[in-house]
């Protein structure tokens, strides 16, 4: 058999375990020496992967800590980095897949990836939509959005729905499935800059930078004077509270993240958890994966949306396997804007 061709792999390690929020010397970027360009022989059947993009996920600081009572298992310090990304194919002894196909899937944070479950990669038809878009607006933040608004908030027509972190990956969906579905929408975020984006770009009704709030409370007052029938949660602590004071009698909450408690050993306690009882309030944690029979409507819906200019979606690339960390450390100081992916390879 002839020599396989080789090249050099670069990959993005866990230094060590961490408590507190994550920093970029967490990560280090190591020289993985020479990767053979084919599936090793006799091994299970596997698909051997150039990466293109990575996604920049705020679940990944979870698997930095020592904790294996999650429902995704923690990293060994020393191993590389894994993530959601999008590759081509090299090679394949899997009859799924073919040399050249583009696939998404857990993948490493390296150039190379040998995957040895390929059952669990898709493949992607490329198309007129940008592909980095899978890892977003098509990917699992679209999908996370798109289940959380329609299953957990069960939204009618005309209702007040407010959205924190509402420009990031699942915010910006949400809102726009929102306003699709007829709701008033308001939507907080950190900066001028995205607020703007919230209103001008994203169609919201209103939004507000929480930074130069000094009472949230007060200002989700003002914003909903008739109270919030659905929160969707991306952010926990202080909002939380203020948004359980703000409630309507029969609201829904969806918890699908709590980015401000992500650096905490200690987190914040919430003190306003009786207004579950006087408003009768329903609020629900979920995870994207528990929908999975939605995902082949979801990917239909959002395609159409996208195509007929009623959605819209901004991501923030960083170029080079090298940004990776910095891009990821940026995720909890809200130095995105958009869906944060890191582009490792054009080719």
């Amino acid at each position: 058999m002839e020599q396989a061709a080789v090249a050099s792999n670069r990959k993005v390690v866990l230094r060590e375990y961490i408590s507190r929020a994550p920093r970029e010397d967490d990560m280090v970027l190591v020289d993985g020496g020479t990767v053979a360009l084919r599936v090793p022989e006799g091994a299970a059947p596997a698909v051997l992967v150039k990466n293109l993009y990575l996604s920049c996920d705020p679940y990944i600081r979870g698997r930095m800590r020592d904790f294996h009572g999650s429902y995704i298992p923690p990293f060994t310090p020393g191993s590389v980095i894994e993530g959601l990304g999008l590759a081509r194919v090299v090679d394949s002894t899997h009859p799924g897949f073919s040399a050249g196909d583009i696939v998404s899937g857990m993948t490493g944070w390296e150039e190379y990836s040998l995957i040895d479950k390929p059952e669990q990669l898709s493949k992607i038809q490329q198309n007129d939509i940008p592909l980095s878009y899978h890892l977003g607006l098509l990917g699992m933040p679209g999908f996370t959005a798109y289940a959380g608004f329609y299953e957990v908030c069960s939204p009618k027509k005309g209702e007040f729905v407010f959205v924190s972190a509402a420009s990031g990956a699942v915010g910006q969906i949400v809102g726009q499935l929102a306003k699709l579905h007829g709701c008033y929408v308001v939507g907080s975020a950190g900066t001028n800059q995205k607020v703007e984006l919230l209103k001008n770009k994203f169609g919201f009704d209103e939004a507000f930078n929480y930074k130069e709030e000094p009472d949230l409370t007060a200002a989700l007052k003002r914003y909903f004077p008739e109270g919030i029938d659905i929160y969707f949660e991306n952010v926990g602590g202080a909002m939380l509270d203020a948004v359980l004071l703000n409630m309507r009698a029969h609201g829904r909450i969806a918890v699908c993240g709590m980015v401000s408690q992500h650096g905490m050993t200690d987190p914040v306690g919430i003190h306003n958890l009786f207004c579950l009882i006087t408003k009768r309030i329903r609020m629900q944690g979920f995870i994207q994966s528990d929908y999975l029979h939605m995902f082949p409507q979801f990917l239909s819906d959002m395609t159409k949306h996208y195509r007929d200019g009623k959605i819209v979606y901004v991501e923030d690339m960083s170029i080079g396997l090298e940004n990776a960390p910095a891009a990821f450390v940026g995720l909890f100081s809200g130095k995105n804007v958009g869906k944060q992916v890191v582009c490792v390879s054009q080719e």
